[in-house]
């Protein structure tokens, strides 16, 4: 079998454990979740759409395990080779084939890098708005498989609502178009959609049609303190009922920000009265425009027990502000192991969510950090694992987890709002979906991937 994956692919781009250094090899093992890991059997890394056609109906006659892998940033699991088999990296499919700057849209490849995407397209006075924190490593088939978000989905919405058509191969080897490259499709049912958010369980993504937006040239950010913690969760639907919708609507709790300025070297002076902040930022073509929402939104938070707001007055400054946010992942893992959950509920909600997750922590000894993009609902509860003991963070978490999942189920929410289900949350299903869409979601699972080798033991 590697004989003929190395006809397919090349000699160099079939990897084994008997033939790599060892730390190379295993990072095809893991991803950003706890300290799950799985070794694969071989790693496979096609260059094109043909190779891995090539290559997955040698797996599918063989009833070989596949799994489909970009930068592995994912923080549910959907990366990891839970069974062996085959890790098939999409990091030779790397390629922005093309921009269409009259009919605002881009052709890429599933290995362009999301950063990379957004900067290209920033060149010529486009816009890609899906930014996850990861944003600067993450692949964007890896956004596409979990249907990833980021701050500016509050305004713009998450990874599903820029896909225009798919290019797919099938877990059989067969290549398909998903759609067409029209604004509107009224054809058939909307396979591209079913592709997006099926975390590598349905087929393997090799081209994306994305549309794109004129790029926004003026922002306005704040950095508003809260001295109440739910008072700064309350104030993110009072902004939306004012009529503002901002492009970043960012909720950190204090550790958040401490621990994340202090991961970056970067000074920040908070008072010791200040238990939150929210960091809210309008964008548009109109500064003037932008300076009068702005005044609504301190209208807005008049009503409220906030600290002194500051307006970031430079480009340097608002950098520094998003790099705090967006390194609160990293701050958490710096200072201590830990489990995430990726919560949501309605935004109407988040004040009841965040009350519950800390009475949880009351209730079964442990201390938690929250923060996330509180304009979707969209809270990332960061358990930490502190002082709690090998029998309490192995076994004693998992129902305090699933009251978790069942107080946002409660509220209207779900268990997951952009990392997947995976791995992690795969034993917590159902709670959000009851077994009639299970079953529907296996019949689409069998129609699609007859013999299961579709990264396996994954969403259910």
């Amino acid at each position: 079998m590697l004989a003929a994956f190395e006809t397919i692919v090349g000699q160099e781009h079939v990897l084994t454990a008997a033939g790599q250094a060892s730390d190379d090899y295993a990072r095809y093992g893991r991803d950003h979740t706890e300290d799950l890991h799985f070794t694969p059997d071989v790693v496979l890394r096609p260059a094109n759409a043909d190779e891995v056609s090539r290559i997955m109906r040698l797996c599918h006659e063989n009833r070989l395990p596949v799994t489909p892998r970009g930068a592995g940033t994912g923080l549910s699991g959907g990366a990891l080779p839970a069974h062996g088999g085959v890790v098939l990296s999409t990091e030779r499919l790397n390629r922005i084939i093309e921009i269409d700057e009259r009919n605002l849209q881009a052709t890429v490849e599933p290995g362009v890098v999301n950063e990379a995407f957004q900067n290209a397209v920033k060149e010529v006075g486009l816009f890609y708005p899906p930014d996850p924190a990861s944003k600067g490593s993450c692949f964007l088939g890896g956004n596409l498989a979990h249907s990833s978000g980021g701050p500016k989905a509050v305004k713009y919405g998450t990874t599903r609502d820029y896909v225009l058509n798919l290019e797919v191969v099938l877990p059989t080897g067969e290549i398909i178009w998903t759609a067409a490259n029209t604004l509107k499709n009224s054809t058939g049912y909307n396979l591209t959609q079913l592709m997006v958010g099926s975390e590598g369980t349905l087929g393997i993504i090799t081209k994306v049609v994305f549309r794109l937006l004129p790029y926004p040239q003026q922002n306005i950010l704040m950095l508003v303190p809260f001295r109440q913690e739910e008072q700064a969760a309350e104030a993110v639907s009072a902004v939306f009922r004012a009529g503002i919708i901002p492009s970043g609507m960012e909720f950190m709790e204090r550790e958040a920000i401490v621990w994340s300025s202090n991961y970056l070297n970067i000074p920040l002076t908070l008072p010791e009265d200040i238990s939150a902040h929210l960091l809210i930022e309008l964008d548009g073509q109109d500064l003037e425009q932008l300076y009068k929402e702005a005044e609504q939104v301190y209208a807005v938070l008049e009503h409220y027990d906030v600290g002194e707001i500051l307006l970031a007055d430079t480009a340097a400054q608002k950098d520094e502000l998003w790099k705090i946010r967006r390194n609160i992942g990293n701050a958490v893992r710096y200072n201590s192991v830990y489990k995430e959950e990726d919560t949501v509920v309605p935004r109407a909600a988040l004040p009841t969510l965040l009350k519950g997750v800390k009475e949880l922590g009351r209730q079964y000894g442990f201390k938690s950090v929250c923060y996330g993009h509180a304009g979707d609902g969209n809270l990332h509860v960061n358990i930490i694992r502190g002082e709690l003991t090998d029998e309490q963070w192995n076994h004693g978490l998992q129902e305090p987890i699933r009251q978790l999942f069942q107080l946002c189920v409660k509220l209207g929410g779900t268990i997951s709002g952009e990392h997947g289900i995976g791995m992690v949350q795969r034993q917590y299903i159902g709670i959000a979906l009851p077994e009639i869409n299970l079953a529907l979601m296996r019949g689409i699972k069998q129609v699609f991937d007859p013999h299961g080798i579709m990264n396996p033991d994954k969403i259910f």
